[in-house]
């Protein structure tokens, strides 16, 4: 997968993803549950819109003070008897994995799901030491068999039909009975859990994300809905959990905050089924964890984002909700984005962690509904940061060449008012004859990619300057 898709990149990913029969599938299947869920759980919530402010407030001041707490859970880290390694790049943060899966002998890594560990490369980097990575969240195990890589931030399998998670599973249990049956749900999630149970116990190292780091105490937080989080930190001998830097927060108290708004936002849930702290290896009192307790605090570019006018995607939660209500991503799937991060947070932070050159096209993606801003739970002006993407884009000529033509040809009608009017004039006379009878024009010049799947409204003959001029008299 490239660092994110360029402008023709996306254009053929997206054309093969709405031409995909199974994936528009698993689309519609998951297409306004996540929305439905969320909008009960805030209307179930009265304070939620507060909530949403004092996380964005709690946010911004760990921002602005990112050193001194970064600096803080580093030094609760080591008190608890873990240790703490800073990775300025991706290949920084590889390395320091495989040094510690070298030093102790692994040859099985257990991981929980972890965006960071996709941005990095983790698995790949594994499998070419000779260790074999699995993954344990379900959908994370399903993609993973696949050879895929995750379509969504908390649903990494959103994009697979159980039809295609039951062929997945019979190629990779060859071992097992071929004639079980694996029409249900159910029967394909017991059979990963047998399979998974031998695969914890066997593990050396487990490697987790963390949905949040708590500077007052030193621990890290992961959120999920099955029990692998916990296996994959407690039973191997070694736990490793990979965070970005900007995961941070400065207690306890501001954690409860953050983890008020991050299941509501995410699944419509109240809370997590599982809400996870972890704090250093096993101490002599302890019935089990780990022997050895490892932080990798990944920047890979995020503090070049503070003091700039992307410094607010810093304070993303990770929920997915975005997403889940973006009508493109609805459209397109994750993996069109060809990177890490889809949606409408894919189209503002990969360009910031890859370069405008990589990613920038994601920011044209949009159709500036501005539903992603307005479900953030911390309250990220997205189409703002799009907006700021498309004019870096602009600036270093990246964008389409019939894009730029079009824009410049506008620039030079705005500035010459009668050349202005008269094309205006004759573009709403033209359109208004095209769309005699229904009053919408089925094909629209210049604009059939979007007349295609929708009717564009006919203009009614004269523009607003005519009809304004038209009542002064």
């Amino acid at each position: 997968m490239s660092a994110g898709a360029t402008s023709a990149e996306f254009r053929a990913n997206s054309r093969a993803a709405l031409a995909d029969a199974n994936l528009q599938a698993a689309l519609r299947g998951s297409r306004g549950g996540f929305v439905q869920k969320r909008a009960k759980a805030r209307a179930a919530l009265p304070e939620f819109d507060a909530l949403r402010d004092e996380a964005t407030a709690l946010k911004n001041h760990t921002l602005a003070h990112l050193d001194h707490y970064l600096e803080a859970f580093e030094a609760q880290v080591v008190a608890s008897g873990g240790q703490v390694h800073w990775a300025e790049t991706a290949a920084d943060a590889r390395a320091a994995v495989l040094e510690i899966c070298d030093r102790v002998g692994a040859r099985t890594v257990t991981k929980g799901k972890s965006m960071i560990s996709e941005e990095c490369g983790i698995n790949e980097a594994l499998t070419a030491a000779n260790i074999t990575p699995v993954e344990t969240d379900l959908g994370e195990y399903i993609i993973q068999l696949r050879g895929e890589t995750p379509s969504h931030i908390i649903a990494p399998a959103v994009h697979v039909t159980v039809p295609e998670i039951e062929t997945a599973f019979r190629a990779a249990h060859a071992g097992l009975d071929p004639a079980r049956d694996l029409s249900r749900p159910e029967a394909m999630l017991k059979e990963a859990r047998a399979v998974l149970r031998e695969a914890y116990f066997a593990a050396d190292v487990g490697i987790t994300g963390a949905n949040m780091l708590v500077a007052e105490t030193g621990q890290t937080v992961i959120v999920t809905n099955e029990g692998n989080g916990d296996l994959t930190q407690s039973l191997p001998r070694v736990h490793i959990v990979i965070a970005s830097i900007e995961k941070v927060v400065p207690t306890l108290e501001d954690a409860a905050t953050l983890l008020r708004v991050l299941a509501r936002s995410a699944t419509g849930q109240e809370m997590s089924v599982y809400t996870t702290f972890s704090r250093g290896p096993r101490r002599a009192e302890d019935l089990d964890g780990p022997d050895e307790f490892h932080v990798i605090l990944l920047d890979n570019g995020r503090s070049a984002l503070l003091g700039t006018e992307f410094e607010d995607m810093l304070r993303c939660i990770r929920c997915g909700a975005c997403m889940n209500h973006c009508p493109v991503y609805q459209a397109v799937g994750g993996h069109a984005y060809g990177w890490v991060y889809p949606g409408p947070i894919g189209a503002v932070l990969t360009p910031a962690l890859t370069g405008v050159e990589q990613g920038g096209a994601l920011a044209n993606a949009s159709t500036f509904c501005g539903r992603c801003e307005a479900v953030c739970p911390v309250r990220i002006p997205l189409p703002r940061m799009m907006r700021s993407w498309r004019e870096k884009e602009f600036e270093k000529r990246l964008t389409p060449r019939g894009m730029r033509r079009g824009l410049g040809l506008w620039l030079w009608l705005s500035r010459r008012p009668k050349a202005w009017r008269f094309a205006t004039r004759t573009a709403a006379r033209v359109l208004h004859r095209m769309g005699r009878g229904s009053g919408a024009l089925k094909r629209l010049p210049f604009g059939a990619d979007w007349t295609a799947t929708r009717d564009f409204p006919a203009p009614e003959g004269r523009t607003f300057m005519e009809q304004w001029k038209a009542m002064k008299r």
